[in-house]
C-alpha cells in the first residue's frame, strides 16, 4: 500500500496531466486551443509591426531581395 501511495505522490502531476490530455483530445477542445494561439499571434504580430514600422519594413525589403 506504500508503494502505491509513492507512486502517486511522486507522479501525481504526470497523472494529472494525462487525464487533462484525454478530456481535451475527447472533447476536440485542442482546436479551441489552437485557434486561440493563432489568434494571440495575430494580436502579437501586428503589435509590433504597428510599433516597428520602418524596421519591419526594412527587414521585409532585405528579405525580398535576396529572393
Amino acid at each position: 500500500m506504500n508503494e502505491i501511495k509513492e507512486f502517486l505522490s511522486k507522479y501525481s502531476g504526470a497523472i494529472i496531466g494525462i487525464i487533462i490530455a484525454i478530456i481535451i483530445l475527447c472533447t476536440r477542445l485542442y482546436e479551441l486551443i489552437i485557434w486561440i494561439i493563432f489568434i494571440c499571434l495575430g494580436i502579437y504580430l501586428g503589435n509590433y509591426v504597428q510599433h516597428n514600422k520602418e524596421l519591419v519594413k526594412d527587414k521585409l525589403k532585405k528579405f525580398i531581395d535576396r529572393i
